[in-house]
């Protein structure tokens, strides 16, 4: 199948200036950023650009048609040191890998058990002790003692888990287990022996060296002032400032003195030794940084170099606010230039940054400082344990540690690095990198002032301007040794056709402090080639590893001997996800080529352990994380001793479990093995490590592969970002690139599919999503690289505004539950007995017996409701039956019991003469809600015709609203159509043609002109069952649906409605409903002439001028009962929800209220419901007084509760509380009720739909069999009642479908009783509650309806419940609809916000519904507000949203289809 292009509104493809863009900036890549160069790589062929979806879809590539970084050409030279790296492992075996592997746990075999989430078990047994037995306590801490037999056993069963009760007649399924992947029995496994810790050379001491660093700086700065110590460039590359060994001693001291002395009082000093001090230096400014760090030396206070928090672009500088303020910093050290540039608030004062701790700023520039002292001088000291610096670290997560480095630490350091470089004296070395931290400290400005060297420092501004800046500076300075990263190199190379005369013969050494990601090698291979003829040597580059925690971890050491070519691994990418080394051949696409960073630091031993649970030694072909042991290593993270303890107290084991030494090692957090020769070989981070399926994938292996995908022409390099989010139990791949401003929609697109299949042919794991961002808004690190947890965080709260998704749930996802298999049904014969079905007690349930209640009801002596109101005429004539209310709340019009019926009497006459209608003809009253309606209907009865309530079309809107006029016109044959003169006119107007074939009307009758003589005589219908009147109504899923009400069906009704709600003449109710169909027709028109209660009739519609109309009216009246739609009662939460106050001050009050009815077709809708209750509380409303009614086609009401909620003596019965129950929504998709506690995971809570009506029996149904189903199945609602209607009214001849739907047998049980099937989903449940006459109560739970419901992966889904969790998953879609389309799961969202989050809502949509449902949606469909059809009930039309879809009509924001 084709997978249609995502489709977007136009508005969307931003236009943009190139000008609005910064290249070099953008491309400058990440820090940890790789090169892809022509020369080190495979350029994509030509058959590349024909690749098309189907193609990708049908085929797993597995030809050349993408070629990556990892796989870079190699020297000559290097396939000799791959050959002795496979002799050394003893399994050289080559494997294909051409078939894509079963991706599975990775099960461990070791003796040591650890924890994986997987849950690999392996059965231990207690060793013995004489008669005691190791037990374990709930916690698992063994616990020796002696037991008797007896407790023992007792221990052991209740360590047992316990057994599932006996299993029904049906299987329980729906304990729905998400798959758990067995392990590849082919999967590989290593096979080496143990590896032995690695010693590194022994670190000799020389005689010169200091004994600590202050006192090198003292020496250099009193023997050789004049020496330069550093040169810092401006950004056109001219020296700006040469710092001496002199200055740096003379200004250092000053700052000591300054620090120590100068801040605060003499009695209370701010900082005292061994305080902590941040240091917040631009990175143009090399010196002043130096300076102010060998102050805070000299002080023997602690230095905390850190970013200036400049611009809000630059992320996390909340969380290193965070850090300072836990190593409790208050002083600021800074240049005046920086100073000036922080931003200030208007009285001068230095802002307090979010997240940052008060800081006092101090600036170190020397015209700022007192002189110290003749008399006074630094103390300095032998190296001890204090601690010398803190160098912060970003974790995986965003968060920032500060890594304490002691002063031994510090100095020891300094020394394995002057030896393993063999620095001399007045060397001088070039230095692009950061030197706050990491190499570029270290080197720059650590190692260099021990040795008297000289340091040419390049600013990241300067290699923006002019990436060759760091090469012509080696020429100028004929430099030994540069500190780059492989993105220098990558830039250089770029930037290098220009240039003539350079030579690089000067350099002994071109240290690569990333040599340790994957990506390097191609950089350092393709630097090589070019600049070789430049007078560079192979044996100069040398990549080094190095982390946080142990700082240089490896380096290789720069040699003379220019035969000796370096070591290199070409590794099988598939054995790496299983963490095992095996060589491969180059020539395949799935291989990763490594380089080794050298050789263990002097006076280190390493060795590597497995990444997770007990350190344990890996196997010599196995992949571990390294660990150092040494003086030379960070010593904690400042202030959490629980992290410091797993990371710098490690002791590595054998398999055997004994210690490997008595010191403890510090993990690097790089994963790599130790190869031949005992060169170290990197893999990859521990951060950048994302475990699918159980194998391991590194993302700068991805960000590779996706790099190699013609990168130059679509994204910017480095600016891509790998990362995993948690879904449904697994992690899932995220790629997000930032792509050129000028690229299309379809270049992106098909990028974007290039990419899928390269990382699925050479990693062989599936992108769960790729994003495409406009260039340039990533968020950024202090050096231009991608702050990857910040652009996490923006993926997952839906705020990274990407431009284009492509997601691919569908393939990625392997673990979701196996598609239900629906159980054969048992037979009638093994089931019942009495009322019980396999043992559960049968879902019925009836209202109270009409025969048995005594009432004094005059009207139940008449069957007809056109006699009850001749009979209210007579013996009544002026008490008010109906009162209509208009907007701004006084009374519009009333009517009593002898005006109805004289207004009816010449309806009757008009019928009669003008429209010459015969009894038992149909009409059509098209009316707005209120007095003329009521009337029509009485005047119809009184002359024997049936009526038909029709919404009228709405004046601004006719050409949608007409058409559904003149089809219930249609289809109900009515032979006229009575309406008012205002509508008569809106009938016949121009608009109504354009709309309609106005011709077409039957005749219309105004019944503003009505003639003033009564009929001779008053139509009294031959039957009770004759027809007395048609409801029609549109159901949810758009069918129009008109069905038959008799005359003794309607008496029924209105007597079971009078007896529910003990409605009298004296009783007032008030009514804010649509009077046209179902129970909204029957309590405004036909209630009150029953059971003679006042109705005070509130049009919905003028609420939305005046949204507190119903609740003043309520209160003014006094009225105790009111009936409302879901639609008014949203339209008060949301339009009243700051006004409770001022409502209050009007005097509002609703405490008389003692029901208040939701009149509904559907499930209650509880969150509603609780919000209104709640935001009314303050207004006297009882929270039990809001409750819902039942009712559908075949049966307008159903349930109607209204609650008791004081005993009067007057009031009779008094109803139980509305009872809510949470139910398991896994357990429903299989059709079974299973009650969870609230707040259990997959809990849904349902509210009772109300009291079951007087006179209704209930059953639940299976709706395929027909059988009867136990309590705890999800079924049919079946009902039994007086007052179902007699069945349906249409045209289409289309009975015999649903005949049914009327009169319905069980198959087996009570088959003798008739039912009419409601269609909607439910269950019943006995409460513990008991009605006044002592019944125990069924309540009835209504799901959702039968039509509605999705059948998906054999369970059935309810659209309401996946819209509830969209709804909830961003804060800008305002509704939801869902539907299917060819098995796929269409979700359609309505945004309320800019069309630029439309993107962001994909990804979030389909991790909610995979997490909540275990569902894939297959198209996002995000639309503006209002798109998503809704009915008068409030109801979603999702069937006419559907027909949209498919028609193309929605004008979507944004349609993505997930593959």
């Amino acid at each position: 199948m084709a997978v249609p292009m995502p489709s977007k509104r136009r508005s969307l493809v931003v236009q943009t200036s190139m000008d609005a863009y910064t290249p070099p900036d953008t491309s400058s890549g990440s820090e940890d950023e790789g090169s892809v160069q022509g020369d080190s790589q495979g350029t994509p062929t030509s058959s590349q650009g024909s690749i098309n979806m189907e193609h990708w879809i049908s085929q797993a590539i597995h030809g050349s048609t993408t070629s990556t970084t990892s796989s870079s050409s190699t020297q000559s030279g290097g396939s000799g040191a791959a050959h002795r790296l496979a002799d050394v492992l003893a399994q050289t075996h080559i494997e294909n890998h051409s078939a894509p592997p079963d991706v599975t746990t990775y099960t461990s075999e070791h003796a040591i058990q650890v924890e994986r989430p997987q849950g690999s078990t392996t059965s231990r047994t207690a060793p013995k002790y004489g008669n005691a037995e190791l037990m374990e306590t709930g916690d698992g801490v063994p616990v020796s003692s002696r037991v008797s037999a007896k407790i023992q056993q007792l221990v052991n069963t209740l360590k047992r888990p316990k057994r599932p009760p006996l299993r029904e007649f049906f299987v329980d399924d729906f304990e729905e287990l998400l798959e758990v992947q067995q392990p590849d029995p082919n999967q590989p496994k290593p096979e080496g022996a143990q590896m032995l810790a690695m010693r590194g050379e022994q670190l000799g001491v020389v005689t010169n060296w200091p004994p600590s660093l202050e006192a090198a700086l003292q020496r250099w700065g009193t023997i050789s002032p004049k020496a330069p110590c550093l040169t810092t460039m401006d950004t056109n590359g001219k020296p700006l400032y040469i710092l001496t060994y002199g200055k740096l001693w003379t200004r250092s001291m000053k700052v000591a003195y300054n620090i120590l002395h100068k801040l605060g009082t003499k009695q209370e000093p701010m900082v005292r030794p061994g305080d902590r001090v941040a240091l917040v230096f631009p990175n143009n400014d090399p010196a002043a940084s130096m300076v102010a760090f060998y102050g805070c030396l000299l002080a023997e206070v602690v230095p905390v170099p850190i970013e200036v928090p400049l611009t809000r672009k630059d992320a996390g500088s909340q969380q290193i606010g965070f850090l300072l303020g836990s190593c409790g910093v208050t002083v600021a050290l800074t240049s005046d230039a920086c100073h000036k540039g922080l931003p200030k608030s208007p009285t001068g004062e230095i802002p307090q940054f979010k997240g940052w701790p008060k800081l006092l700023w101090f600036v170190t520039e020397s015209k700022h400082l007192s002189k110290p002292p003749r008399d006074w001088f630094p103390h300095i000291k032998d190296a001890n344990n204090d601690t010398a610096y803190i160098e912060y670290k970003t974790c995986k997560d965003g968060s920032v540690l500060g890594v304490t480095v002691t002063r031994i630490a510090l100095l020891t350091h300094c020394q394995a690095l002057t030896q393993a470089c063999g620095y001399t004296e007045a060397e001088t070395i070039v230095n692009v990198l950061d030197f706050k931290k990491d190499v570029g400290l270290w080197h720059g400005i650590l190692t260099s002032v021990m040795n008297m060297m000289h340091v040419i420092s390049i600013p990241y501004a300067l290699m923006k301007v002019n990436p060759l800046s760091w090469i012509q500076k080696v020429c100028q300075y004929k430099a030994k040794v540069a500190c780059v990263k492989s993105r220098d190199m990558h830039w250089a190379l770029v930037a290098h056709r220009d240039q003539r005369d350079i030579n690089l013969s000067s350099l002994r050494m071109l240290i690569v402090a990333d040599g340790a990601n994957p990506w390097s090698i191609s950089s350092c291979d393709a630097f090589l080639n070019v600049f070789q003829s430049k007078g560079l040597r192979q044996e100069v580059i040398c990549p080094c590893a190095s982390s946080p925690e142990a700082l240089t971890v490896a380096i290789r050491r720069p040699t003379d001997d220019s035969n000796q070519p370096p070591g290199r691994g070409v590794l099988s990418m598939h054995g790496l996800t299983y963490g095992v080394i095996r060589v491969d051949s180059e020539e395949k696409l799935s291989v990763l080529t490594v380089q080794d960073v050298g050789l263990v630091m002097p006076g280190a031993i390493m060795c590597s352990v497995k990444p997770d649970g007990v350190p344990q030694l890996c196997r010599t072909d196995e992949v571990g994380e390294l660990c150092v042991c040494a003086v030379a290593t960070g010593m904690s993270y400042y202030g959490l001793s629980g992290m410091t303890k797993n990371t710098f107290e490690v002791f590595p084991v054998t398999s055997s479990g004994a210690p490997v030494s008595e010191y403890p090692f510090v993990r690097t957090g790089l994963l790599g093995f130790v190869g031949p020769g005992g060169l170290v070989f990197v893999v990859g981070k521990m951060d950048g490590l994302m475990v699918v399926s159980g194998r391991r994938h590194n993302a700068d292996d991805i960000v590779a592969t996706a790099l190699a995908v013609e990168p130059m022409k679509f994204v910017y390099r480095g600016r891509i970002a790998v990362f995993s989010v948690t879904v449904l139990h697994d992690e899932r791949i995220v790629i997000v690139a930032e792509q050129r401003p000028d690229s299309t929609e379809e270049d992106s697109f098909q990028w974007m599919s290039r990419v899928l299949q390269a990382i699925d042919s050479i990693h062989q794991v599936g992108v769960y999503c790729l994003a495409l961002v406009p260039a340039n808004t990533l968020p950024k690190t202090p050096l231009g690289g991608i702050h990857l947890s910040e652009t996490k965080q923006l993926f997952l709260e839906g705020s990274l505004h990407p431009c284009n998704v492509l997601m691919c749930p569908h393939t990625c996802v392997t673990n979701l539950p196996k598609p239900r298999q629906k159980q054969p049904e048992i037979g009638p014969a093994s089931v019942m007995v009495g009322n019980l079905v396999s043992g559960k007690r049968i879902a019925q349930a009836s209202g109270r017996d009409l025969g048995q209640i005594e009432d004094n009801d005059q009207a139940r002596k008449f069957l007809f409701l056109s006699e009850v109101l001749q009979w209210r005429a007579q013996t009544t004539p002026d008490h008010v039956l109906y009162t209509l209310l208009n907007c701004r709340g006084t009374i519009a019009n009333s009517l009593t019991c002898v005006q109805l019926h004289k207004r009816a009497e010449k309806i009757a006459v008009m019928l009669m003469e003008r429209g010459h209608l015969q009894d038992g003809d149909h009409v059509a009253l098209v009316y707005p809600p209120g007095i003329d309606l009521i009337a029509a209907f009485y005047g119809c009865l009184y002359a024997g015709c049936v009526p038909i309530t029709v919404r009228p079309p709405h004046p601004q809107n006719i050409a949608t609203t007409l058409p559904t006029v003149k089809m219930i016109v249609e289809v109900s044959r009515s032979a006229c159509l009575m309406t008012t003169q205002l509508i008569c006119k809106l009938l016949r107007s121009r608009e109504a043609a354009a709309a309609v074939d106005v011709r077409a009307w039957p005749p219309i009758l105004d019944t503003d002109d009505l003639p003033k003589k009564r009929p001779a005589q008053i139509y009294k219908p031959s039957n009770p069952d004759t027809l007395a009147y048609l409801d029609f109504s549109v159901s949810t899923t758009g069918m129009l649906a008109g069905v038959k009400m008799s005359h003794a069906a309607t008496s029924a009704f209105c007597r079971s409605i009078k007896l529910q709600c003990e409605l009298y003449p004296s009783r007032e109710v008030a009514i804010c409903l649509d009077p046209y169909c179902g129970l909204g027709f029957v309590l405004w028109c036909l209630c009150s002439v029953y059971s003679g209660h006042q109705s005070i009739l509130i049009p919905p519609a003028e609420l939305e001028t005046n949204p507190a109309l119903w609740l003043l009216a309520v209160s003014q009246y006094k009225v105790r009962d009111t009936f409302c739609s879901y639609s008014v009662m949203e339209l008060c939460t949301k339009g009243l929800g700051s006004q409770t106050e001022s409502l209050k001050a009007r005097g509002l009050d609703l405490s008389r209220v003692r029901t208040c009815v939701v009149v509904a077709e559907e499930r209650p809708r509880i969150a509603l419901t609780q919000s209104f209750s709640k935001l009314f509380k303050d207004l006297g409303l009882h929270p039990r007084a809001v409750s819902t009614s039942f009712g559908c086609r075949v049966n307008l009401a159903i349930c109607l509760q209204p609650h008791r909620l004081w005993k009067l003596a007057e009031q009779g019965t008094s109803g139980p509380d509305p009872t809510t129950v949470y139910v398991d929504m896994r357990a429903l998709r299989h059709d079974r009720v299973r009650l969870v506690e609230r707040g259990s995971p997959h809990s849904l809570p349902l509210m009772e739909s109300g009291k079951i009506l007087p006179g209704v029996r209930i059953i639940i149904a299976n709706p395929e069999t027909k059988g009867p189903l136990g309590d705890s199945h999800l079924g049919e609602i079946w009902v039994h009642s007086a007052h179902n209607a007699s069945g349906y009214f249409t045209i289409y001849g289309d009975e015999s479908l649903q005949s049914d739907h009327f009169n319905s047998r069980l198959s087996f049980g009570d088959t003798q009783t008739v039912w009419a099937r409601t269609g909607y989903l439910g269950f019943l449940r006995r409460t513990e509650l008991t009605d006044a006459n002592g019944e125990r109560h069924d309540a009835l739970y209504v799901v959702g309806a039968l039509d509605e419901a999705m059948e998906l992966r054999g369970m059935r889904y309810h659209p309401i419940d996946i819209e509830t969790s969209v709804i909830r998953a961003h804060k800008s879609v305002t509704e939801c609809a869902v539907f299917t389309w060819t098995n796929l799961l269409v979700v359609v969202v309505e945004l309320d916000g800019s069309e630029q989050e439309a993107l962001d809502l994909v990804p979030l949509v389909t991790n909610v519904v995979l997490e909540e449902h275990y569902l894939v949606v297959g198209v996002v469909v995000v639309v503006d507000i209002g798109v998503i059809p809704i009915n008068s009930r409030g109801e979603k039309q999702r069937m006419h949203l559907r027909d949209g879809f498919l028609a193309d009509q929605l004008d979507p924001i944004y349609v993505a289809y997930n593959m």
